[in-house]
């Protein structure tokens, strides 16, 4: 290969990589001059800015604002609207008062409805919520005021759900599902989500059986920018985080279509998710889902989406959404096992292989990925050493996140080029049996244990037809291989960067090991290439060039504020107090509190009080005691039937409070219920902790507790009772914080905690 075509081939690689995240989502153009019947990204955003004023968790001021706000924009698009309103627990035993909001279009026909799902709470405490969910209610919102100008009436009906408490437990979607009359008429769900505030937004399917028949609509609804794939699915099932319409597939059998975009994950529930850094091309990618599907789905047959077939799909440029059933998998793979055997004996033959040198072939394949990995698994550790305040970036994504995952992308390929450029004299023919054995070997695994994933073999087989080219001719085209090389490219550029992006960069050893597995798919080019020490050279001096530039942006700023926490807890029983903190790096507007007296908690260490990631107080320190009001605590029932004791209490608040916990001991619990909602066994059987409800309170409301324990049993309750007032309570003078400070998310924060205990012996 002459030094033209390695230039021309690395700049065409280059082109389709950069094309693969190009060609993924629009690209947002001011249009609020846009026709009436069109979904306008602006008219949008202007929603986005109403909803998003002031953080609207459930129980906070601004949540009514919003409410009352979407209610208004409803009607003034000529729709009757109605409130569902009352307490649930959901699954995750956290027991609040959802608000729905609900309003339906009436369709000509009787058959199932379409319903378009979002939310429009924020998180607890601090989040603005424009992202998670202000983008998903203010696209429903644009989107049926354009759909509603056309004048046409569809054949189903269309329901409006804007559910409250997603962010607490999806009680609200609980509550619509299990409780309301309209969940019975419910064929297909399109649910409007984030967990950032940019990139693509991802299409996750929600069903309990196949998906053939939703693969088969959705195509044919043919969103323009259809980011999809079988795999993150898949891995989506695997990790803890739900949405609302996980409860309508759990609990109602509903389908479901969810969108939702990760990127840009260190916005996700704090108070920098607002309107600026919604990105606008994200918010122009959902409404690019929402109007063809919303035409689509208004009109087809929601009565027959149930199917008990399954497919394997995933977007490519231009081809937009690629799908086939899942009893392609094995023939596919059985091919290509076929074809690379075939392949093999063709080398042979030719004597273009030899045995020797394609055993020496598995050396740099191993070298590669064993470096790879090792530096992948351990660089976030080495972060977090280096930068200690990463530590307190709890979901793991930092503001330079995108910046290290390049580094390690340019790490992952210099140290490939480098280890090939040691075996350089290894034909290229040979240096490709290893890669193809290795990615077969992939493809079966994952047609065995991951089957979402078998679409990997479609690269594989552009491998195989490489392999193909250089076995029969010694100077193939380099533009040839590098056609072949695109399915590649395209597939799995993308998951390079989503992996770290959406699970932290904890997970950077998925990126730096695809990484080096997309390399050996490109070797029918690379192999060719000579002096491979100066790409090396080059990928090192990148890679340092780009862990520069992420240190001179790993310091907190204004733009991207340092994570802090501060609680007040008194401990009633003991006539105690201490200030607490999440922190692991003390920020300076902590530090006022917790300074050079900090300790390591001890009882409080127990990670007692729920947090997302489970995190526990790190640091507490001595403080003043304030005349803070105790919860009252009255027992209405104590009574033994037979060999169990009856208990019912009421917990009442004495002072404005959002949040009540109360955690028992190691005490059998028969039978539970809070506010006469009942918390199913599963629940009872697998509390964490000890916990036994999480009550988010609206309106100071009481919490009335009902158990059934064993008759001799000794029951304690612990309760914790908080109020998010730490820095507006007149007893205390804590400070605002600084511009480069924000409230710390998934944990609680800027609380006044009460502790108290109670015993029944």
């Amino acid at each position: 290969m002459n030094k033209f075509s390695k230039i021309t081939t690395l700049l065409l690689i280059l082109l389709a990589i950069y094309w693969s995240f190009r060609s993924s989502m629009p690209t947002y153009r001011i249009d609020t001059k846009a026709s009436e019947n069109v979904f306008s990204t602006d008219r949008a955003l202007a929603h986005v800015k109403k909803l998003s004023k002031e953080p609207h968790g459930v129980g906070f001021p601004a949540h009514a604002q919003v409410r009352s706000y979407i209610v208004a924009e409803l009607e003034a698009l000529g729709l009757e609207t109605s409130i569902q309103e009352g307490y649930t627990a959901g699954d995750w035993g956290n027991l609040s008062k959802a608000i729905n909001i609900l309003a339906r279009i009436k369709g000509t026909e009787d058959g199932k409805a379409l319903l378009l799902l979002s939310h429009y709470d924020s998180s607890p405490h601090s989040s603005l919520g424009a992202s998670d969910a202000g983008s998903g209610v203010a696209t429903i919102l644009e989107g049926v005021r354009a759909y509603l100008t056309e004048k046409k009436q569809p054949k189903n009906d269309i329901i409006i759900l804007i559910t409250d408490a997603e962010e607490l437990g999806l009680n609200g979607a609980d509550l619509f599902v299990n409780n309301h009359p309209w969940a019975k008429d419910v064929g297909l769900v399109l649910n409007f989500e984030a967990r950032g505030s940019g990139g693509p937004s991802y299409m996750l399917i929600e069903t309990n059986r196949g998906n053939g028949k939703l693969i088969k609509e959705f195509t044919k609804a043919d969103p323009d920018y259809p980011v999809a794939n079988s795999l993150v699915y898949s891995i989506y099932k695997m990790l803890p985080n739900d949405t609302d319409l996980t409860v309508f597939r759990e609990d109602g059998d509903i389908e479901g279509l969810n969108f939702a975009f990760i990127d840009d994950h260190f916005d996700y529930h704090t108070a920098q998710d607002n309107y600026e850094r919604l990105d606008r091309n994200t918010l122009a990618h959902q409404g690019s889902y929402l109007m063809p599907l919303l035409s689509h789905f208004a009109n087809a047959d929601l009565n027959n989406l149930k199917s008990l077939d399954d497919f394997i799909y995933f977007n490519v440029p231009f081809f937009k959404l690629v799908s086939y059933p899942f009893e392609w998998i094995w023939p596919m793979f059985g091919l290509a096992l076929v074809f690379f055997i075939i392949l093999l004996v063709v080398g042979f033959k030719k004597k273009v292989l030899q045995i020797n040198e394609l055993a020496t072939g598995f050396l740099p394949l191993l070298i590669a990925l064993i470096i790879n990995g090792v530096v992948g698994f351990y660089s976030w550790s080495f972060l977090k050493w280096v930068y200690p305040g990463y530590k307190d970036i709890l979901h793991g994504f930092t503001y330079n996140g995108h910046t290290y995952i390049v580094a390690f992308v340019l790490f992952s390929v210099a140290v490939c080029f480098w280890v090939y450029n040691k075996f350089k004299k290894l034909g290229t023919p040979n240096l490709l049996v290893a890669p193809l054995f290795l990615w077969l070997v992939i493809c079966g695994l994952v047609s065995v244990y991951l089957q979402g994933a078998s679409f990997f073999i479609v690269p594989v087989y552009a491998l195989l037809v490489s392999f193909m080219v250089v076995i029969n001719q010694k100077e193939p085209s380099p533009y040839l291989l590098v056609i072949l090389a695109l399915p590649a490219l395209w597939i799995y550029a993308p998951f390079i960067n989503m992996f770290p992006i959406g699970l932290g960069l904890k997970m950077m050893v998925a990126a730096t090991l695809l990484t080096t597995l997309s390399f050996y798919l490109l070797l029918p080019i690379f192999g060719f290439y000579k002096n491979k020490n100066r790409l090396t050279f080059l990928g090192f001096i990148l890679f340092l060039g780009s862990m520069v530039s992420a240190h001179f942006n790993s310091d907190f700023s204004t733009e991207n504020a340092k994570p802090s926490s501060l609680l007040y807890i008194l401990d009633a029983d003991n006539n105690k107090a201490q200030w607490a903190t999440y922190e692991h790096e003390i920020s300076n507007w902590t530090s006022q509190y917790i300074g050079s007296d900090k300790k390591i908690p001890e009882k409080l260490a127990d990670k007692t009080i729920s947090s997302k990631y489970a995190s526990g107080f790190t640091f507490v320190s001595e403080a003043p005691i304030k005349e803070i009001a105790s919860p009252l605590v009255e027992t209405s029932l104590d009574t033994v039937i037979g060999n169990e004791r009856f208990l019912e209490l009421c917990i009442t608040p004495q002072r404005d409070v959002n949040r009540l916990e109360v955690f028992s001991n190691g005490v059998e619990l028969k039978k539970a219920s809070v506010n006469n909602i009942e918390l199913s066994e599963h629940y009872l059987t697998n509390r964490k902790n000890g916990k036994l409800i999480t009550h988010y309170i609206s309106n100071n409301d009481y919490t009335e507790l009902r158990f059934a324990i064993p008759k001799e049993a000794k029951l304690k309750l612990t309760i914790y009772e908080a109020s998010n007032d730490l820095l507006s309570n007149a007893q205390f003078t804590v400070p605002e914080r600084p511009d480069d400070i924000i409230p710390m998310p998934f944990v609680l924060n800027d609380a006044v905690l009460v502790i108290k205990t109670i015993s029944f012996d």
